[in-house]
């Protein structure tokens, strides 16, 4: 594997596109999305159908060709310089495939964020369009909104599930904004802005996430390194940055575009509500498939709801032992609350002793 192209970091001022390409967005979260996005200095628009709805299933934004084309009508548009994804929950891999992915390699690397079934969307923009994107997290979700932020959440619910919650009556009309939030300038973000407080430090736990994205977004080089997590097998390396969550991975094994093995990679994984046999079945599945084939060293993040975390690092290291490569557990990244910005397709350095991983240059140019 070889490092993907840059896009280049934000600025103040610069328009911004919001996307839903999977699950259904609440419209209250979404207009508290776009106010803090609109409190760091930029211009954000929402795409067409965020809120529209699908006319026959509520577990989807709205209809798969509306979704890839509000994905591939942001990207090709030369004014926006960013497409933030809503939500997860399910549908990115329904429409994947319905976008033109020679048009987007066409119009050039855009900052990308999402996470979670965004991981679909991931591996497309990696394996298609040879670009860095980012995992971290979505505007319209409790971990970015936080308990400070108007119409937020008040508790760390976890709102990325497949079900969701169904987007109210009273979309904003093709192209608007949501109405509210006083636009702000963005205040200068410094390696002191990105500091991660320990995870369980209260309320800043709960600002974790949007903090060290906005770190990663305008500045950064102030967050090449994340200090976090522990040894499960000790060791140093290097390689490509991909991955996401575990089960989207295992769905796309022989899907069209899958990528047949990691060859070279740090593999970055975590997921959500999936008991410990269903990651070994996961596991397993992508190991026999080859997709795991050169990998170089394992970064594991987040496994909430996903049962007793020694039954789950029991699964984790028996199933990962084979690869004979470094591993770095509890990395502060995936669905946990104050979970950290990961770029992928970008040439890093894990040092499983320490606890870091290394970006050798900054994710954005």
């Amino acid at each position: 594997m070889v490092p993907l192209a840059r896009p280049p970091r934000l600025r103040p001022g610069v328009r911004v596109a919001v996307v839903a390409p999977s699950g259904p967005v609440p419209a209250d979260r979404l207009r508290a999305g776009l106010g803090v996005l609109r409190g760091w200095g930029l211009e954000p628009v929402v795409a067409d159908h965020v809120l529209a709805g699908h006319p026959r299933f509520g577990h989807l934004a709205a209809t798969d060709a509306q979704r890839a084309a509000d994905l591939q009508d942001a990207w090709c548009d030369p004014s926006v310089a960013a497409v933030f994804c809503a939500r997860g929950g399910y549908g990115a891999q329904r429409m994947a495939d319905l976008v033109d992915w020679d048009a987007v390699r066409a119009a050039g690397p855009k900052v990308f964020v999402g996470f979670s079934d965004i991981t679909a969307l991931h591996e497309a923009f990696a394996v298609r369009a040879g670009f860095v994107t980012l995992h971290g997290p979505m505007i319209a979700t409790a971990d970015f909104l936080g308990p400070d932020t108007p119409n937020g959440p008040e508790s760390p619910v976890d709102t990325d599930s497949p079900t969701g919650t169904d987007a109210p009556d009273g979309a904003y009309g093709p192209g608007r904004v949501a109405p509210g939030a006083a636009t702000a300038s963005a205040p200068a973000v410094s390696a002191s802005t990105a500091a991660a407080p320990a995870v369980g430090a209260g309320q800043r736990s709960r600002t974790r996430a949007r903090d060290h994205l906005r770190a990663t977004l305008f500045d950064p080089g102030s967050v090449r390194t994340l200090t976090v997590g522990r040894p499960l097998f000790p060791g140093r390396a290097e390689g490509i940055t991909f991955g996401g969550c575990l089960s989207v991975l295992a769905a796309e094994v022989g899907t069209p575009g899958a990528r047949p093995a990691a060859r070279g990679a740090l593999l970055c994984l975590e997921d959500v509500g999936e008991e410990p046999y269903r990651l070994d079945r996961y596991l397993t599945q992508l190991l026999r498939s080859g997709r795991f084939d050169g990998v170089t060293g394992v970064l594991l993040g987040s496994w909430r709801d996903c049962g007793p975390y020694p039954q789950v690092r029991e699964v984790l290291a028996e199933r990962l032992a084979g690869l004979r490569v470094p591993v770095l557990e509890e990395a502060g990244f995936g669905h946990n609350i104050g979970a950290l910005t990961v770029p992928l397709g970008a040439h890093a350095v894990l040092d499983a002793d320490a606890g870091t991983l290394t970006l050798t240059r900054p994710a954005l140019s």
